[in-house]
């Protein structure tokens, strides 16, 4: 009895030091840090920041309004820890999603939320001035909605040659969204573009089920049950997502977006060197 307490106890104390010896990773997230440890971050070399931009919008009857942020959220951590010195800040959450009154698009579903695209763009650029003010050198525009994508690549070209001549960048990450090779993977694995849809179809529903399984209304991907319903809101065919999926299509996202990325950090470096 006594060595099987003995037993115990060492297997605890050993968990302990274990659990000791492997802390939690630092968080690289904005809302995770004080402004004391941002600014230490930044004197030790992390200049470069992600901008990640979701939206509020309808998704189906399947999956929640948030899906976009939940989504990015999840990649800009990771891509933040693959480059090393590159902290995220908040989700953008409020995005153009179509005409407000009378409505279209997205906002022809409860709960979306829209801004229009002169908003956005103002909002993308105090966003970037903030930053830049407290020393970030690179800023990342990262968008998981297509409806994003434009206004980025207009706020960054535009902030970019403003403020070329102190070595400041602002990058759309274009990669990101445009060129993941998400919808080769999904054909070689037997879908058509049928199948896969353009909204809240295969890829959208297999990436919230990757990072935010709550998130999906697994009930509502029974068969027939989508089909009930007069205007569901997505097309393509949910039902075929699964986590697995999910999680490669989340890597090749994640890998496109750290190439364009890196590729603009060398570059910065190499003009400092000159």
């Amino acid at each position: 009895m006594q060595r099987s307490a003995l037993i115990i106890a060492s297997l605890v104390l050993y968990a302990a030091g274990a659990w000791a010896e492997t802390p939690p990773a630092s968080p690289v997230t904005l809302e995770d840090l004080t402004w004391i440890e941002v600014r230490g971050r930044i004197r030790n070399g992390a200049t470069a920041v992600i901008v990640p931009t979701g939206g509020t919008e309808q998704n189906g009857p399947h999956m929640v309004l948030g899906k976009h942020n939940f989504i990015v959220k999840h990649t800009a951590t990771q891509i933040a820890r693959a480059l090393g010195g590159t902290l995220v800040a908040p989700v953008i959450a409020y995005v153009p999603e179509g005409r407000i009154e009378p409505p279209e698009g997205h906002m022809r579903f409860a709960g979306t939320i829209s801004v229009s695209e002169p908003v956005f763009e103002a909002l993308l650029e105090a966003t970037a001035r903030s930053l830049r003010a407290h020393g970030f050198r690179t800023i990342f525009f990262l968008g998981d909605s297509g409806g994003n994508q434009r206004a980025q690549a207009r706020v960054a070209r535009r902030l970019s040659s403003r403020w070329r001549g102190d070595g400041i960048r602002v990058v759309h990450v274009g990669a990101y969204y445009a060129a993941n090779g998400q919808v080769d993977w999904l054909r070689k694995a037997g879908e058509t573009a049928k199948t896969i849809g353009n909204h809240a179809g295969i890829r959208d529903t297999s990436e919230l089920l990757a990072v935010h399984p709550r998130g999906v209304r697994r009930e509502m991907l029974r068969p027939g049950a989508l089909r009930q319903i007069r205007r569901p809101g997505h097309d393509g065919d949910p039902a075929r997502a699964s986590a697995v999926r999910g999680r490669a299509l989340l890597k090749l996202k994640i890998e496109s977006a750290l190439k364009q990325m890196r590729a603009v950090l060398a570059a910065q470096r190499a003009d400092r060197t000159r």
